[in-house]
């Protein structure tokens, strides 16, 4: 029995299933977790989707932006945008199979067993990793909820400036999402800045969410994907960043639990 993670999917079914051949994954006694991203870019993400529900009872996403987008495409009745090249998605017959699946899946999850915290863009530094598990199971119930097309339509409304009480449940939804799946600097403020999107270098005013003290002093593993602009790298042995910008042209990462082991396949669009 073996557990592996791998980094943002976008579509890229080959370099997916040649990472799963290189490692024998059996689903029938191994486990993966993906961190989100599994749609969207590539040239196949109907089959990568299949795949996973396919074999559901051996895999766990946490969903990121684009998956949820495509949710809120589906409940939206919205054109998706050519460039993610949805449409045999949409086109399936098996879509709302597709749909009602993902909303089963969480933004967040902690592996106890190997210590470690994974969803898509990471974990806010003002919360407890128990915290941000609440906030996760809070959102989860807001996408699963018979309510969920309104959440939906509310998610694309501006970001909450800061949390605090008085929020109402959209909002909350709104923040909680943003956090775990579009996450990639703060301001000096700490307040979450969603314009920036490049790599850590020549953002004087602008800080990694993995660099604020509260995530350098963590004791836990925490394991993202979604900046590929990192290209792997956050310079912290705790924060393990997987998204490797293989729909980009560069790579796909799978680690294995517990020894952080990294296997990286290149991209194989360039060389079709």
């Amino acid at each position: 029995m073996a557990d592996y993670v791998i980094g943002d999917l976008q579509g890229c079914f080959s370099e997916f299933s040649t990472l799963l051949q290189r490692v024998d994954f059996n689903p029938s006694k191994d486990h993966l977790y993906l961190v989100g991203d599994i749609v969207a870019r590539g040239p196949d993400s109907l089959a990568c989707l299949d795949y996973i529900y396919q074999n559901q009872d051996s895999i766990t996403i946490t969903l990121g932006n684009h998956d949820l987008h495509m949710i809120a495409c589906y409940y939206l009745n919205k054109p998706t945008n050519p460039k993610d090249k949805l449409s045999p998605i949409f086109n399936s017959h098996k879509l709302t199979y597709y749909i009602e699946y993902l909303q089963t899946q969480p933004l967040a999850l902690y592996l106890k067993k190997y210590n470690s915290f994974i969803s898509h863009a990471g974990l806010n530094p003002d919360w407890s990793i128990e915290n941000a598990l609440k906030y996760a199971q809070f959102a989860q119930s807001c996408y699963q909820s018979n309510n969920a097309k309104t959440f939906f339509e509310q998610m694309y409304k501006p970001h909450p400036v800061k949390w605090h009480n008085d929020l109402d449940d959209f909002e909350k939804f709104r923040y909680i999402v943003n956090y775990f799946t579009r996450m990639r600097f703060l301001t000096s403020n700490n307040q979450l800045e969603l314009s920036a999107k490049g790599t850590t270098i020549n953002n004087n005013e602008l800080t990694p969410w993995f660099m604020h003290p509260n995530i350098l002093n963590i004791k836990q593993d925490i394991i993202f994907g979604h900046w590929a602009a990192l290209e792997g790298n956050t310079n912290h042995k705790c924060v393990h960043a997987l998204d490797t910008g293989c729909v980009w042209g560069n790579s796909m990462t799978l680690m294995k639990l517990p020894s952080k082991q990294k296997i990286v396949e290149k991209s194989h669009l360039l060389s079709k």
